[in-house]
């Protein structure tokens, strides 16, 4: 392993990631503070992308687009995984917060009427189901798509340059301690702001990192048969897209950290069945012989 590569990658993805995920604190109590972390999170997911670049170019002095693979895509039937199994363990992760009884459905859409009882009097607004169906398709749909702009900036570092660089490690190895830092480096956005888990700013630290090690395990089986950082990119962009929907269909008020939440207990389960059936399947680990048919952009 290159440990200059590695430490520099890290110290600008860390470094300028949690100056961005810290900058909202100067708006705290003013009308702006959410607004201001959704506009510094955005820019923080390309933090790890910019570290991967400039590494790249000013520690390994090699060409950008050929190391980072963006000139590959791979097989075309990953990218169908990618862009809907993130869905798949949102709905079954749903499902377990239903039977484990720490979340309940709600048909009445009480969070998104509860929304809309905000908007100014007089507001032409569709039905509530309208609403909430319109947001489950472009879920499902063009969300992932639009997502691809700011996840490919996570995946560039996480899955297209700190996976490689792990590899002489084992492949094992390398995906979970990949995973694991993919997870520590959201800690100020729980820490911090309450992201993601509010009810557990410390114990959520930890949930998100499990959250991340087992996600971290699919991107990093797409990543690996396809060999392009592309399909993780869509496969993150699918998941940030459909990992609200709890909050549309479940009762408000449950523990995120148990319920609705697909990096909460309630994803654990659907995610590590899916690794399971990759184990039993024999399509983890996956051969280093692997070489996809070149499909190029």
């Amino acid at each position: 392993m290159n440990r200059k590569s590695l430490i520099t990658f890290l110290l600008i993805s860390f470094g300028l990631a949690w100056f961005l995920f810290s900058l909202p604190l100067a708006f705290k109590n003013t009308d702006v503070y959410l607004s201001a972390m959704q506009v510094c999170f955005m820019l923080a997911m390309w933090a790890p992308g910019l570290g991967a670049i400039l590494t790249i170019r000013l520690v390994e002095k090699q060409p950008v687009i050929q190391t980072l693979r963006l000139n590959m895509l791979g097989p075309k039937r990953f990218y169908l995984a990618a862009w809907f199994l993130p869905a798949l363990i949102s709905i079954a992760g749903i499902g377990a917060s239903i039977l484990l009884g720490t979340g309940a459905l709600d048909l009445n859409f009480t969070f998104m009427r509860e929304s809309l009882a905000k908007v100014p009097a007089g507001t032409n607004l569709p039905a509530v189901e309208i609403l909430v169906l319109a947001q489950v398709a472009s879920a499902l749909t063009f969300a992932p798509f639009i997502n691809v702009l700011f996840a490919l900036g996570e995946e560039l570092g996480w899955r297209g340059f700190l996976l490689p660089r792990l590899m002489p490690l084992g492949q094992w190895k390398a995906i979970l301690i990949s995973g694991a830092i993919w997870g520590i480096w959201h800690a100020p956005t729980t820490l911090l702001h309450g992201y993601n888990f509010p009810q557990h700013p410390y114990l959520g630290i930890l949930v998100m990192t499990v959250g991340c090690i087992l996600l971290g395990i699919i991107l990093s089986w797409l990543t690996l048969k396809t060999r392009s950082p592309w399909v993780a990119a869509l496969g993150h962009g699918a998941f940030n897209a459909v990992a609200g929907l709890g909050f549309l269909l479940l009762k408000p008020g449950f523990d995120a950290a148990l319920a609705g939440s697909p990096l909460g207990l309630a994803g654990w389960i659907p995610m590590t069945l899916f690794v399971a059936l990759l184990l039993w399947t024999k399509q983890l680990p996956v051969p280093e012989n692997n070489t996809p048919r070149k499909e190029t952009l």
